[in-house]
């Protein structure tokens, strides 16, 4: 009779995992923002990021937005501290210089540091053709939307230099987003979608927010609608950046209107992730200057009935490419 045979020990026997909780059917629409941490990255990758010699740069956002302080913005800066100045927009932006009460002459001298200046015949103007007058409790402006600048253009601004010149007592702060970090963290299947497409960019659907056809009529031909990547490239960085914006983006070139809009959508909401943004509270005198190939920002409307007068002045920039 044969022997029985041993029982099986412990580390024989085949564990098995305990069952998950079924859950019910769940999901999240496609076309939403996406949870989870985020790759923040301030400057391109292998980029030399070296102390700041000239003046002292203290950081308002993780990734963008940086004061500058020791510089007097009435002096013409030496080519060190424009070069130094420079290297500190791309890296951080958008600049911020508190208390230095320019003179319109004085604002226009420090922009051309960077270019030619724009004018805008579509927006109310200064004591001078390149300086933008945005005083609220006149005549509505660009607020509560992201936007970037005119990139109804062919050559849409390199950046602007906005003083406050009244500033509410609560409230009119103005925000800023990184727009490499947006495209940085839309996934794989949506760069695939977007990258080498190109989108149609227009002034008429954000200046009809506050403008009569009448006004507007007469500068279809001076602005015909203009094609621009919806990725660009930085001009000085290399880096890629989200090139569409909710004001001036009317369509992405070779969709039908419904997939266009779809995901449109999608790459308008990048611009709302807190991560990617910083926020400037306002004092009478202070200086913003901001990379508007880089950036959009949003003007804050929640000082009513108070008044808001701001003065900025544009810079030339290059075609996207």
């Amino acid at each position: 009779m044969a022997a029985p045979s041993a029982a099986p020990s412990a580390a024989s026997v085949p564990s098995v995992p305990p069952a998950s909780p079924a859950l019910r059917d769940h999901r999240v629409p496609a076309d939403g923002l996406y949870e989870g941490p985020r790759a923040l990255r301030r400057v391109p990758e292998k980029w030399e990021d070296r102390p700041y010699e000239l003046f002292d740069v203290v950081p308002q956002g993780r990734i963008i937005g940086a004061e500058i302080r020791g510089l007097d913005l009435s002096l013409p800066p030496a080519p060190a501290v424009r070069e130094e100045l420079n290297r500190a927009l791309l890296e951080w932006k958008v600049l911020f210089f508190r208390g230095q009460h320019l003179s319109s002459d004085a604002q226009r001298a420090f922009a051309r540091n960077w270019g030619e200046l724009e004018t805008n015949p579509l927006l109310a103007t200064g004591d001078a053709p390149e300086v933008v007058r945005f005083d609220r409790s006149a005549v509505p402006t660009f607020e509560n939307v992201w936007h970037a600048d005119v990139t109804f253009r062919e050559r849409p601004a390199l950046g602007a230099v906005l003083q406050l010149r009244e500033v509410p007592p609560v409230g009119g702060d103005t925000m800023w987003a990184d727009m490499a970090a947006a495209y940085d963290n839309l996934p794989r299947a949506v760069k695939d979608r977007i990258d080498g497409a190109r989108a149609v960019h227009d002034f008429v659907p954000g200046f009809a927010r506050f403008s009569s056809p009448a006004q507007l009529a007469p500068f279809q031909e001076m602005f015909p609608p203009v094609e621009h990547p919806v990725v660009r490239r930085h001009p000085e960085t290399g880096r890629r950046m989200l090139f569409v914006n909710t004001s001036f983006t009317t369509r992405i070139v070779g969709l039908e209107r419904a997939e266009s809009d779809r995901l449109l959508r999608l790459l308008f909401q990048q611009a709302h992730v807190p991560e990617y943004q910083v926020r400037f509270r306002w004092q009478a005198g202070d200086i913003a200057f901001w990379d508007n190939r880089a950036t959009q920002h949003y003007a804050v409307n929640d000082y009513a009935p108070h008044r808001r007068v701001a003065e900025r002045v544009a810079i030339a920039g290059d075609r996207p490419f």
